[in-house]
């Protein structure tokens, strides 16, 4: 397999509780890689680690390249894109010019003459290819007040990947979703992942998790319980009993 993310050891500690202890994670190029686990597992402290905005201990590797210490806007120029939690989209804005957002390399000039003639974000190129690539594209000159939840979360996939990363990490885009809403996503997650990025998923929703990732990997108290194919973690005995009842059709843990 082609490692596109390699995280090992990962420690991250606050005062004298572990959040993350020693966790070791691959991900794999053309790979949606899941990470499940209850509340307060330690999911978004890892994936704030693994971008660069919480200190830790370990080993961070993307595509060959050593990250660990690099800031956050250093990893993301490097490849390494990420979604949250919440969807902060600029209300002012229309979508492309949201998606846009981090692609832009503004100057002085630009900004001047934006001040003096705003201009409206060009949809071709990476931002249209963005759009189209999610649905999105006849949404371009809409603005975000007039989107649904799911269309905002789909929004905010398409920000992660306009700027052509080798690995977006998404910090559950089904929150607030619909089942129907939820295999949309599904889908369009494969689809993403079939134009180039990998994914590392964080995410409740186990039916949608355990239908689109190849590998998962389960959290419990900062450490990897278990890990494997989604049969595999359907049957862990350990996965079942803490997080997916008596069958992980059941929806979110």
């Amino acid at each position: 397999m082609n490692e596109r993310l390699v995280v090992e050891g990962l420690s991250v500690a606050y005062g004298g509780v572990r959040a993350v202890d020693g966790v070791d994670l691959t991900v794999g190029a053309g790979q949606v890689v899941g990470l499940i686990g209850p509340n307060g597992a330690g999911k978004t402290t890892f994936i704030d680690a693994v971008t660069g905005f919480t200190p830790c201990r370990g080993r961070v590797v993307l595509d060959g390249r050593d990250l660990t210490g690099l800031p956050p806007h250093r990893r993301a120029r490097l490849g390494l894109a990420r979604t949250f939690q919440s969807v902060e989209l600029f209300d002012d804005l229309t979508i492309a010019e949201n998606v846009a957002v981090p692609v832009e390399r503004p100057t002085w000039r630009a900004t001047v003459r934006d001040l003096v003639r705003p201009r409206a974000a060009a949809t071709d190129g990476a931002v249209g290819e963005a759009l189209a690539l999610l649905g999105l594209e006849h949404l371009a000159d809409r603005q975000p007040n007039d989107l649904s939840h799911g269309q905002r979360r789909l929004v905010a996939c398409a920000r992660a990947i306009v700027g052509h990363p080798a690995l977006v990490c998404m910090d559950e885009p089904a929150a607030g979703l619909d089942t129907t809403e939820s295999r949309v996503l599904g889908g369009h997650l494969r689809t993403i992942v079939a134009a180039g990025p990998s994914i590392l998923l964080v995410d409740h929703d186990m039916s949608m998790v355990l239908e689109v990732c190849d590998w998962v990997y389960v959290l419990q108290f900062g450490e990897v319980i278990a890990a494997g194919s989604p049969d595999d973690i359907r049957r862990h005995p350990a996965v079942v009993a803490a997080y997916l009842g008596r069958s992980a059709e059941g929806g979110a843990a």
